[in-house]
């Protein structure tokens, strides 16, 4: 892995965890035979490709929204209700 790619992916995604998963995630999927976002005229490792797509802004990432208060309340609620409702199985007679 190229220190020249890590140090200006890092400038685009400024979070080592989170670029690690990115790239990791891409490394994984090129390997699989995906094909390059970017061209490259020399022969590039699929790390070294994976961190030119980010640095050109050709793949990013969402991290998940966390729940609100009202659907965390929705959630347990349902959660309650079904635990209410749920009858146990019998012991097995011997």
């Amino acid at each position: 892995m190229r220190d020249d790619y890590l140090r200006e992916a890092l400038k685009v995604i400024d979070d080592p965890n989170i670029l690690v998963n990115v790239v990791s995630t891409r490394v994984k999927q090129l390997k699989r035979g995906n094909r390059a976002l970017v061209e490259s005229l020399e022969k590039l490792l699929p790390e070294d490709i994976a961190l030119r797509e980010v640095i050109e802004g050709k793949i990013s990432y969402e991290l998940p929204v966390p729940e609100t208060a009202l659907e965390e309340e929705t959630r347990e609620a349902w959660q309650r209700s079904q635990l209410r409702y749920h009858r146990p199985i019998p012991a097995a007679v011997t």
